[in-house]
């Protein structure tokens, strides 16, 4: 069967998946038409998550390899996972975690094979850039990189990664306003993880202060503000996410690019790697214009309005996946979709 794959790139403050898990009812009704290749920002929601089945959890930066034909997905069940903590987390809010995980054990049977605490802080800075999106690095990414070594040679499936993150509360983020503060440099270690090791990798930030709130938030970011830990989501996302394969080593069961029936983002944030290779093998790129994000890359910005299929909403875009896989010709049932040439 043919995949879609669905992007929403974090920390651009896309309307229906910049904030935690948002677009998970989207990902979910996509998923019942097709299989579903999605970065983890789409699912991911503090302790809930918007995995299921039919949804295969994979990095961002691994998404832009498998675009370039660089390696292939191998699907996976039941993954041994290693977890990484940052040496600068306080020790309350390391323990935290170590119930948290005991929690999961327990309850979903979940193979957390290893616990590793780097040997120096990661040294996390974030923020919010000129242009409303969210970005950051990492004063040391050896040791990320050291401990994900380690955790590789003890037979790891998949890496989860909890770095320590000071001063993160945002006001306009709680009210359902701007970017993600911290999506910017969560991209960026675990990309980092992706492409060392080409393994399954995500990250999940670890707060100076508890995160719960008493006072109403907006409900796009609520998950956020229940919990003092968002370790959950991404170890229930990397628990059967699929494996990273050299595209020379694939076998016929392996997703290739050949695989992909669609690439679904929003209609605004068109400039990137998945994109350009979709359109250079003829994959339809699917536009939704209700999720706007903070960037302008258009389709008419980018010149590229006559290759791309604009869809007013995820409903449409089902609608469209839907039709493709019948054999339905678009233009038979509607004049609204731009279907581009």
């Amino acid at each position: 069967m043919s995949n879609a794959v669905f992007i929403i790139p974090t920390g651009i403050g896309a309307s229906i998946g910049g904030f935690a898990g948002y677009a998970s009812p989207a990902v979910k009704l996509i998923s019942k038409v097709c299989p579903v290749i999605t970065n983890p920002n789409t699912v991911n929601a503090a302790v809930f998550s918007g995995i299921g089945e039919n949804i295969l959890y994979v990095e961002g930066y691994s998404i832009n390899e498998f675009f370039k034909e660089k390696i292939a997905l191998r699907t996976s069940k039941f993954n041994k996972i290693g977890i990484i903590f940052d040496k600068a987390i306080p020790e309350h809010i390391f323990n935290i975690h170590i119930n948290t995980i005991n929690a999961m054990k327990s309850v979903y049977g979940i193979d957390i094979k290893h616990i590793i605490v780097t040997h120096e802080a990661a040294g996390v800075r974030f923020g919010i850039t000129e242009g409303g999106f969210s970005t950051g690095c990492l004063e040391n990414p050896d040791t990320i990189i050291s401990a994900a070594v380690s955790l590789k040679n003890k037979g790891v499936d998949a890496i989860a990664v909890v770095c320590y993150f000071e001063g993160s509360d945002d006001a306009d983020y709680a009210g359902g306003k701007g970017a993600d503060p911290v999506g910017g440099v969560e991209a960026v270690i675990s990309h980092l993880i992706s492409k060392e090791l080409n393994m399954p990798a995500a990250h999940a930030p670890a707060f100076n202060e508890i995160s719960f709130s008493t006072k109403i938030v907006d409900k796009r970011a609520a998950s956020e503000y229940i919990t003092p830990t968002f370790l959950p989501c991404i170890i229930l996302g990397l628990y059967n996410a699929p494996r990273v394969i050299d595209i020379k080593e694939k076998n016929p069961a392996d997703i290739t690019l050949r695989s992909i029936n669609s690439l679904i983002l929003p209609y605004n944030c068109l400039g990137n790697t998945a994109v350009l290779k979709a359109l250079e093998k003829n994959i339809p790129v699917i536009a939704v214009e209700e999720n706007k994000t903070v960037l302008n890359i258009t389709p008419e910005a980018l010149g590229i309005e006559e290759k791309v299929i604009v869809v007013k909403n995820y409903i449409e875009a089902a609608g469209y996946l839907l039709a493709l896989r019948e054999g339905i010709p678009i233009d038979t049932l509607t004049s609204t979709i731009k279907t581009g040439s």
